[in-house]
């Protein structure tokens, strides 16, 4: 059996003020056209359909529209709700859209029932299973059991499935794996607590999660995050979005391969001193005029306006900030109190500039700062 396997949509993102919704339509588009040409027997998206509980009308319409073009192939379609989306939302019209081979996890209620799809002279089990945390497992749970970390959650759930081990057996699932690669774009639980071990999926031939935007198995070639289809913070400049193309084969580890993804605008990080990156030279010949970008300015003094400038010649600017003397001394230890009535007042100027800047006034402004000082006391004489 071959399975298209995505996630991480996160319809509706904004990054800072932009909105993402042009870029997810054409990516989407791009995801339909490669599952034309793969022709997979199955579509999973495994959770953050939208990014939002509730998302907005324009939000849905391209959901809506993104996935009337994948049942025009004809093809199972299984979609389980992530720790964005709402699983009330997820589910609505379930039965109604199984007609149409859309199966939807339902708001989990202590029972996963599979969807069972041939596979030539076999069978494969998909079990649809949304995001879970512990109290909602908890609610479910039989008498005298105690539910109180995320992996407890899922070996109780998985516990529960009575998994028929004569078929192959997929897990849809959106949880952190243990030893997985974060990313900044992704909600993190403080400590780990959201940890489940790879060894509680043990019992399914290929598990496809979600909830990662990186792309990567996890213990073995069974257990994998396909990624997000775009990219949603500076942490994932250096990857590779794709989406993964799955072949099961009873008795063999699955076959995986990716098929990439090409968005419509780049993401880079751009490093450099005003005069560098804004010489022609230096962007004529590539795409950073319209792509997403961090830029670091390298000055050791601030460009006045520097973020409305840059964005005259890069116009998807989403980042802005200093790399200099100043920066890096960061927070710095102020010391024992001065004593004021000991100081003039350049000198205590001087030793708060010091303290923000890591440099001491330079001999002009030094001259200026005092020229200021002299005035406001003359004003005031």
């Amino acid at each position: 059996m071959k399975i298209l396997h995505t996630s991480d949509l996160h319809i509706g993102k904004r990054v800072k003020e932009y909105s993402m919704l042009d870029e997810q339509k054409f990516i989407l588009s791009e995801i339909v056209r490669i599952a034309k040409e793969e022709q997979p027997d199955a579509i999973i998206l495994a959770g953050d359909i939208y990014d939002k509980s509730v998302p907005s009308a324009e939000a849905v319409a391209l959901f809506d529209e993104f996935l009337v073009g994948l049942a025009r192939l004809g093809k199972a379609i299984f979609i389980i709700s992530g720790n964005h989306d709402s699983p009330e939302r997820i589910s609505f019209a379930s039965r109604i859209m199984e007609a149409n081979k859309i199966y939807l996890s339902p708001v989990y209620d202590g029972v996963i029932r599979p969807v069972i799809l041939p596979d030539g002279e076999s069978e494969v089990a998909f079990y649809l299973l949304p995001f879970i945390k512990p109290s909602v497992v908890q609610h479910y749970a039989e008498d005298g059991v105690e539910i109180k970390t995320y992996d407890e959650a899922m070996r109780y759930v998985v516990g529960k499935m009575d998994i028929d081990k004569s078929r192959q057996n997929v897990l849809v699932a959106h949880q952190y794996v243990t030893g997985a690669e974060r990313s900044e774009s992704e909600d993190m639980v403080v400590g780990g607590l959201d940890n489940v071990d790879a060894s509680a999926f043990d019992d399914f031939d290929y598990v496809a999660l979600g909830h990662l935007h990186r792309p990567q198995n996890c213990g073995n070639g069974a257990i994998r995050y396909s990624g997000s289809p775009l990219k949603y913070s500076f942490s994932e400049v250096n990857d590779n979005k794709s989406v993964s193309i799955v072949e099961l084969k009873a008795g063999h580890e699955p076959v995986i391969t990716e098929r990439a993804l090409t968005p419509r605008y780049e993401w880079y990080d751009l490093r450099g001193t005003y005069d560098e990156l804004t010489a022609r030279d230096f962007y004529k010949d590539t795409d950073y005029q319209e792509a997403y970008v961090r830029i670091t300015l390298t000055d050791e003094d601030d460009i006045p306006d520097g973020m409305r400038k840059l964005r005259t010649i890069y116009h998807r600017l989403l980042d802005f900030g200093y790399d200099n003397k100043r920066t890096r001394a960061g927070k710095t230890d102020l010391g024992k109190p001065l004593n004021v009535n000991e100081l003039s007042p350049i000198q205590l100027f001087g030793e708060l500039f010091e303290k923000q800047n890591a440099q001491p006034l330079s001999d002009k402004q030094e001259d200026y700062i005092r020229g200021l000082i002299d005035q406001i006391f003359n004003n005031n004489q």
